[in-house]
């Protein structure tokens, strides 16, 4: 890679890797909160409902908040999730995210920390096998052979440690097995900068992307989602 292009990212992710980056992301919803069940919770649902619109996502994540009292661990281990997201409701919740698949998830949950006090979702995933992402694929039951960009951006948050917007809670995962959550921004920057030949939206392209990252930032590939987005959010016409 041409080292105007590592530098120019470096330089992109000392801007845009800070904390006024909050403000406007997802990553406030479980900053929230200071217990480690109640930052997984919110972590992981504010995740699966980022896709689209981000004034959507965030409006969306925040009735969301609401309805678990701002509680999120109480709220799964009450069990009051199975009123407000019936099986077999096909209605939507947020898009084509329905309220049963929304309800499957937090009977998921609901395994994890009911099983035993003081387990974590960091905790059951060491039962599973393979990188973090094949590890929380195989908890959810969805499928590992796609970029999976909302699941990656909630591993970044859970595991990217010395950062002022991701927790670095999982200490069981490792920076450098993460993947780069693969979006529109992150998508079009990365082809636009050459690190990778074609701007698709595929597992292939999301690991050449990330092996690129890792040549610029060893052993922390995804403080590279920081330049690309960061920088693709903010030049739009780039």
């Amino acid at each position: 890679m041409d080292g105007d292009i590592k530098e120019r990212l470096r330089e992109w992710a000392r801007q845009y890797h800070k904390a006024a980056f909050i403000v406007s992301d997802p990553v406030q919803f479980p900053r929230r909160y200071s217990r480690k069940e109640d930052i997984e919770i919110s972590g992981l649902l504010t995740a699966m409902l980022s896709f689209g619109s981000r004034k959507q996502i965030l409006k969306k994540a925040d009735e969301l908040d609401a309805m678990m009292g701002h509680e999120p661990l109480q709220y799964v281990l009450s069990r009051s999730w199975a009123d407000d997201f019936k099986a077999f409701d096909s209605r939507s919740f947020y898009r084509m995210l329905s309220y049963a698949e929304f309800g499957s998830c937090f009977e998921k949950l609901f395994g994890v920390y009911a099983s035993a006090s003081g387990r974590t979702l960091e905790d059951a995933l060491s039962g599973f096998g393979g990188s973090p992402m094949q590890k929380l694929c195989a908890f959810l039951g969805v499928s590992d052979r796609s970029p999976q960009k909302k699941l990656n951006m909630f591993l970044r948050w859970m595991v990217r440690r010395n950062s002022e917007v991701d927790f670095g809670i999982w200490t069981t995962q490792s920076p450098s097995d993460l993947l780069i959550p693969l979006d529109t921004h992150v998508c079009r920057m990365a082809f636009r900068l050459g690190l990778t030949d074609k701007p698709s939206f595929s597992l292939a392209n999301a690991r050449k992307i990330t092996d690129a990252l890792g040549e610029v930032f060893p052993g922390d590939p995804c403080l590279g989602d920081f330049a690309l987005f960061g920088y693709g959010v903010s030049h739009p016409g780039v």
